[in-house]
């Protein structure tokens, strides 16, 4: 005669399965995760970006440059207009700024006449670098929140 092992419900299995299918795909999810970085560090290069100031009988009004990163969108609707590119298993977005002169303020140039140098003021570098040190935290948190809403709401 067999003996009996036992029995068992596989309800929560098929439960779990059930909202693993709900997971986006990874590609949707990886992009996502790249508009959020690179919203992030478009927002602090904005911020770092200096305004020029011009006198009044100039006729000239400052902030080009800034306005230069979104194309005088909000942030949020310029990342989300950004082409996101694959190659392997890397997802790049491209954070520009087409202002002429924007690589001179970035990083440096001659003064007028070539005899002094004005340094740059590294907008985009120092953001670069702060969002490279807390993108694991940010994606982290980001895959989490995910998991915890398909797992508790569904």
């Amino acid at each position: 005669m067999g003996r009996s092992l036992g029995s068992c419900d596989i309800r929560q299995l098929e439960d779990f399965e059930a909202r693993l299918r709900q997971l986006p795909d990874r590609a949707v999810f990886f992009e996502a995760c790249a508009r959020e970085l690179a919203a992030r560090l478009l927002r602090k290069a904005i911020k770092r970006t200096p305004v020029g100031v011009y006198p009044p009988r100039t006729g000239k009004k400052g902030g080009t440059l800034r306005r230069g990163w979104t194309a005088g969108k909000d942030v949020k609707t310029y990342v989300n207009s950004l082409v996101v590119r694959r190659r392997g298993n890397t997802y790049i977005i491209e954070v520009t700024n087409p202002v002429e002169y924007a690589p001179y303020v970035e990083f440096g140039h001659r003064t007028r006449g070539g005899t002094g140098w004005v340094e740059g003021k590294f907008m985009l570098t120092i953001s670069e670098q702060e969002i490279e040190a807390v993108s694991f935290s940010i994606l982290s948190q980001k895959l989490d929140r995910m998991l915890r809403e398909l797992f508790e709401n569904g």
